[in-house]
């Protein structure tokens, strides 16, 4: 997960769930399927202590690595993402999430 990797640290919860623009039910059960794969760990928000804070695992960063090394990432933003507005941005979430349901559905 992208917002994620950006920074160190990890994210709050629900500063998460804004960034991608999640619903709080989809958000929760994506990282719940994230922890069990080891991908990221959920832990108390160090700020405050209230809420959860989202961080990747070593072996999270290296499978978003693996999956999209830095000069891939940035090829497929400057040909794919950047040339489009904010509401065909919308749009291809949209289509990307009903393929992945799809898919999902399709799992044995």
């Amino acid at each position: 997960m992208w917002a994620l990797t950006d920074g160190p640290d990890g994210l709050h919860f629900q500063d998460l769930a804004s960034t991608v623009q999640w619903e709080r039910s989809r958000m929760s059960h994506h990282l719940r399927r994230m922890a069990k794969r080891g991908l990221v760990t959920r832990e108390e928000c160090p700020k405050d202590g209230r809420g959860v804070h989202v961080v990747v695992t070593p072996g999270g960063r290296a499978a978003i690595e693996t999956a999209a090394p830095p000069r891939h990432v940035a090829t497929v933003r400057r040909l794919v993402i950047d040339p489009l507005s904010p509401e065909e941005l919308d749009m291809l979430t949209v289509l990307c999430e009903r393929i992945l349901g799809r898919l999902e559905a399709d799992r044995p």
